[in-house]
């Protein structure tokens, strides 16, 4: 094996096992450009260099100039993978965990990833920062990588945290469970306790903003303020598969033969610029939860949950939505095809005290565009901090 260039010896030799621990033993490829690749093993709390044969966990691409910034300066990695100088493919947890580890930063509130054992399951978070805590929910089918840029972004400020619902990403994926609005909560009501975080800032996106409503509405005393980006919320239209869907159950999913090739190409064709950027990157955490039988469950089970909910009625959403006490920001993308912007007129008239922000970008705003999108959640939250203090 010829020898790696100095640049990739220095990110080996500062790993740090305290602060990404894979759980497993885990391949990295470090690709410099498309001709030289090496592999970096990672084992019982060590990092070594192998030959770059074997299939990788995950395949960080970059050219030579930015894998000698990357070893040169703390800051380097992460701003490069944000500014797309730096790729990341397949396993985002290793990857970006491989990153936080070999980035040389010694400071409190540097990033880095953990598994937190939680009196439900065990749960993965990655985390930055000092100072009142946030944490932030993703949606379904997706993985607290979705919410990288936003620990990046409110770091300077807030203990950012980013956690893997039960289910999905790395945390445990328990069969048989709800998987709906209430579970989920509960699920971070326990994270909380097991960070012993008395109360909490709370950012959704999609499913994690529903789940979000749900901490607010049901644990009041646990929650700072609440940031919904594109949350989904209870279907006001009539629901023609209602019926059926009562009737199947998402454990089918552990015996639904599901070949990679097939789920790719249907991924593929369902999402415009699914190899490239973020969008890449959001895909391959979605295929490796999936492509395991209890990823693919507890992915159904919480997909039905969203279709089932109620809305009207004694118990309903919309009933209950109402009730909300905290402090809330919605955020909108005008061009979401997945939850309208028209909603938001719903939660006007439900929630008149608050507040609402329409962008031009569609389900994710957080990556689509995140600085608009985190200097909106930088003033919002900071204000309940600001006046903490005054008071």
């Amino acid at each position: 094996m010829p020898a790696p260039p100095s640049c990739i010896s220095t990110l080996v030799d500062r790993f740090e096992e305290d602060v990404f621990d894979p759980q497993r033993r885990a391949r990295v490829r470090l690709a410099v450009g498309d001709k030289e690749a090496w592999d970096v093993v990672l084992a019982d709390g060590a990092a070594a260099i192998a030959p770059a044969v074997a299939r990788p966990d995950a395949v960080l691409t970059a050219d030579g100039q930015t894998w000698e910034k990357i070893a040169g300066d703390v800051r380097a990695g992460m701003a490069a993978y944000q500014s797309g100088r730096l790729s990341v493919r397949r396993n985002l947890h290793v990857g970006v965990g491989f990153l936080a580890a070999t980035s040389g930063a010694t400071s409190p509130g540097r990033l880095r990833f953990r598994m937190i054992a939680t009196r439900g399951a065990r749960l993965s978070i990655m985390e930055a920062g000092t100072g009142p805590p946030a944490l932030a929910v993703h949606g379904l089918g997706g993985t607290k990588g979705s919410f990288l840029p936003t620990v990046a972004a409110l770091a300077s400020r807030f203990r950012t945290i980013s956690v893997d619902l039960p289910g999905f990403g790395d945390s445990d994926k328990p069969i048989g469970v709800r998987y709906d609005a209430r579970f989920f909560a509960d699920a971070v009501v326990d994270l909380l306790d097991a960070l012993a975080l008395e109360r909490a800032h709370l950012i959704g996106n999609s499913l994690g903003g529903r789940v979000v409503l749900e901490m607010g509405l049901r644990h009041p005393s646990r929650v700072g303020r609440l940031a919904l980006l594109a949350p989904s919320l209870a279907w006001q239209r009539e629901r023609p598969w209602l019926g059926l869907l009562r009737l199947t159950r998402p454990e089918l999913g552990l015996v639904q033969v599901t070949p990679r090739w097939l789920v790719e190409a249907i991924v593929h064709r369902l999402i415009p610029g699914a190899d490239e950027g973020w969008t890449a990157a959001g895909v391959d955490e979605f295929l490796r939860a999936y492509l395991t039988p209890a990823g693919r469950a507890a992915f159904y089970a919480a997909a039905r949950q969203v279709y089932l909910e109620e809305p009207h009625g004694e118990g309903g959403f919309w009933t209950r939505l109402s009730a909300l006490e905290a402090d809330a920001l919605f955020v909108w993308g005008r061009h979401d095809r997945i939850v309208p912007i028209a909603f938001a007129r719903h939660v006007e008239a439900a929630l008149p005290g608050a507040r609402h922000l329409e962008l031009d970008c569609g389900h994710v705003p957080q990556i689509e565009l995140p600085r608009q999108t985190h200097t909106a959640l930088a003033a919002f939250l900071s204000e309940a901090t600001d006046r903490s203090c005054d008071a």
